[in-house]
């Protein structure tokens, strides 16, 4: 561990987050470039790992020295024994994972090509998120912050809500999702953080500063930020009501699945730490950066030296996009 000690743990026990959503057994290959057309694609790499939205970043908080959970739903097949023993291995306690009876455990292709661009193709079945379990005060005072994705939309809700009961953060990993479960769960999270596909939808506009002074605008009792990949992240800032932009590091990226998942994971624990706004989006886009030069999804999450090391020699500093323009009517939901 270097000096940074703007980004290190805070002293005491580490901090816990809940992570409630997605658990998929992925199955990467390597590719020269996506295809264009029909026809056979030969990869010249491959591997299997578990993963979804809040499964790594469950395990980036892991990584990052924070002690995760996951709450998400597996069938009871051979696919989520493999999940479920693949995420627990890596450090995250799956002790509240759903086995449901007679579904089946959620699967993906994914071809990465040799620029870090992804095809994905996922498969869902409805039946693994039929059933909901409640979710009290009580359980959500047991963790640091939660950590929701838009997979699992009724037990986010009651997740989110019950955080807020407890006085803790309740962060949404606003992607893009069907219709309405944004402006389901949204009301109820603290903190919101979009992708850029999912502000454009909502608000209409490829503009991410724009974006965040509208979406500000449409969930004006949250945080609000949108994730532009190699274009950095942008946020409203409440202080000031001005919006901020932190380019991204430049890295050369390998393999960009999940970097948008360890940025999630990274901003929940440091919101569980305490961390001013400026130092978690840092930190947050490092580790992001750093995992999209490792092949392999989740498993390229850096752990917290390597993030406090890359962070000691980065001069990214967040700068003002000027304040808000908030005059316009947000979209309607």
């Amino acid at each position: 561990m270097t000096n940074s000690s703007a980004f290190d743990p805070p002293a005491g026990p580490p901090r816990s987050v809940l992570c409630v959503g997605a658990a998929v057994l992925d199955t990467l290959f390597r590719v020269r470039s996506l295809p264009a057309g029909q026809g056979k694609i030969l990869p010249y790499d491959m591997l299997q790992v578990a993963e979804g939205m809040a499964s790594s970043a469950a395990f980036a908080i892991a990584r990052l020295g924070g002690n995760a959970s996951l709450w998400g739903a597996v069938g009871d097949d051979v696919t989520g024994d493999r999940i479920i023993a693949d995420l627990g291995n890596s450090g995250i306690d799956t002790s509240g994972m759903v086995r449901v009876a007679g579904a089946r455990s959620a699967v993906s292709t994914i071809l990465v090509d040799d620029q870090g661009e992804r095809l994905i193709v996922p498969f869902y079945d409805a039946a693994l998120h039929e059933m909901v379990k409640p979710v009290t005060k009580q359980d959500a005072s047991d963790f640091d912050a939660v950590l929701v994705d838009v997979r699992w939309p009724r037990l986010a809700l009651r997740t989110v809500s019950a955080a807020g009961e407890a006085g803790k953060p309740a962060i949404l990993d606003g992607d893009v999702a069907g219709e309405g479960v944004i402006e389901m769960l949204a009301p109820a999270a603290s903190h919101i953080v979009f992708s850029q596909p999912a502000a454009e939808r909502l608000t209409g506009t490829a503009e991410p500063a724009m974006a965040v002074g509208l979406l500000k605008r449409k969930f004006e009792h949250a945080f609000i930020s949108v994730t532009a990949g190699e274009n950095g992240s942008f946020w409203f800032d409440e202080p000031t009501g001005e919006i901020f932009h932190l380019a991204a590091p430049k890295v050369t990226a390998v393999d960009t699945l999940a970097a948008g998942d360890i940025f999630h994971g990274a901003f929940a624990l440091a919101i569980a730490e305490g961390l001013p706004i400026a130092e978690t989006m840092r930190l947050s886009s490092m580790a992001a950066a750093l995992k999209c030069q490792v092949f392999g999804g989740r498993i390229g999450a850096p752990s917290r030296a390597e993030v406090c090391n890359a962070l000691e020699g980065w001069s990214g500093r967040e700068q003002s996009c000027g304040q808000a323009d908030r005059t316009s009517d947000p979209p309607a939901p």
